[in-house]
């Protein structure tokens, strides 16, 4: 019987390779990536949501001052866009390791 011999070394080495795919994928898992505030854990991606925020914020007053905010496009994709791009950048720049 060489197959039933073959198709346990199939699962053993497909249980193995689920093990270390499983392995890479969760050690991100291993610390959570949190601020401590007066003795309050908050969340790395909240400080950045907050940034990208303020920075979109800033930067619409700029270019309302300036009078160039029509040339950007539709205020209701540009904006969020920019919200998201910001607060991945702030991760980038403060949090990344």
């Amino acid at each position: 019987m060489p197959l039933g011999r073959d198709f346990q070394l199939a699962r053993a080495i497909a249980m193995v390779t689920v093990a270390a795919v499983a392995t890479v994928l969760l050690q991100g898992c291993a610390v959570a990536p949190s601020i401590g505030i007066l003795g309050a854990y908050f969340p790395d991606w909240l400080f950045c949501i907050v940034a990208g925020v303020a920075l979109a914020v800033a930067l619409f007053l700029i270019l309302k001052r300036l009078q160039r905010d029509r040339l950007l496009g539709p205020p209701a994709v540009v904006y969020p866009t920019l919200v998201t791009f910001l607060a991945l950048v702030a991760w980038l720049v403060f949090f990344h390791d």
